[in-house]
């Protein structure tokens, strides 16, 4: 008598949305991760918007239980952002954790194909610089500047990552808890280049579907001309003195990321 084949639970996910002064773009951009991702849920960390982010996301919240909110007391910086709602995702046992950007510079219709990725990696990245990706309406020296710096922590980190300051990622909780992130003091690209540095050097399983970026709907960017160089600098101490890491795999580093082919 052949024995029943038991289904598995589908994994909880997590969208990170860090905001700060997105009233213009948040609800819109939630109401689309939703549509698009039925299984996973949004969780908007603001930092004390003065145009009153966050209490639209409160009051939507009374009719979406998907929706989730912290708040924040200041403008805190995007690192740590992120580790607020890493905290928040291990905490609620979500098995799976987006970062992206509150401005629909990442849309959100490839959601669906990175969690078909994730069954393959352990984190998946929405790269612009592999076949198929790219970049809409940035002008020239925009463009060469994020190619330079990608290239900058490549070399330097020796990743493996084609886009190295893509905020646009998946991890695994499995991930979350090994590499550490919370030791992470630096914040804006310089936390993106850091975390895909300790993941890689942990050996997990790196992979990049190609994305086309585009510039933000609504509102202003909040990265200031500053952030590239500190970026620069914490790269270059890092490759100097990487931090310490837990041994997942031995000596060896990770053999991703490679591009997916869907």
């Amino acid at each position: 008598m052949a024995l029943p084949v038991l289904e598995s639970e589908p994994k909880r996910s997590l969208v990170i949305l860090p905001t700060y002064d997105e009233a213009e773009n948040v609800l819109p951009l939630a109401a689309e991760i939703l549509e698009v991702a039925p299984d996973v849920d949004v969780l908007v960390v603001d930092d004390n918007s003065p145009d009153g982010t966050a209490d639209l996301v409160a009051d939507r919240m009374a009719t979406e239980s998907r929706l989730h909110l912290l708040r924040r007391e200041a403008k805190l910086g995007l690192g740590t952002a992120y580790l607020a709602g890493f905290r928040y995702a291990l905490d609620h046992g979500y098995d799976q954790v987006f970062t992206m950007d509150a401005d629909f510079s990442h849309p959100p219709r490839y959601i669906p194909q990175m969690l078909e990725a994730m069954e393959r990696y352990d984190v998946v990245i929405g790269s612009r610089y592999v076949p198929g990706g790219g970049i809409e309406n940035w002008p020239l020296y925009r463009l060469l500047l994020s190619r330079f710096a990608n290239f900058y922590a490549r070399f330097l980190l020796r990743l493996p990552v084609r886009d190295c300051t893509a905020g646009f990622r998946c991890y695994s909780a499995e991930v979350l808890e090994t590499v550490e992130p919370f030791r992470i003091r630096a914040s804006g690209y310089s936390f993106l280049e850091e975390m895909a540095f300790r993941v890689c050097r942990c050996g997990f399983e790196v992979g990049e579907i190609a994305i086309v970026f585009e510039n933000r709907r609504a509102g202003s960017s909040k990265i200031d001309s500053w952030e590239i160089y500190r970026a620069a600098w914490h790269v270059l101490a890092t490759a100097l003195r990487p931090p310490r890491l837990p041994d997942r795999g031995g000596d060896r580093q990770s053999s991703g990321p490679r591009a997916s082919s869907e």
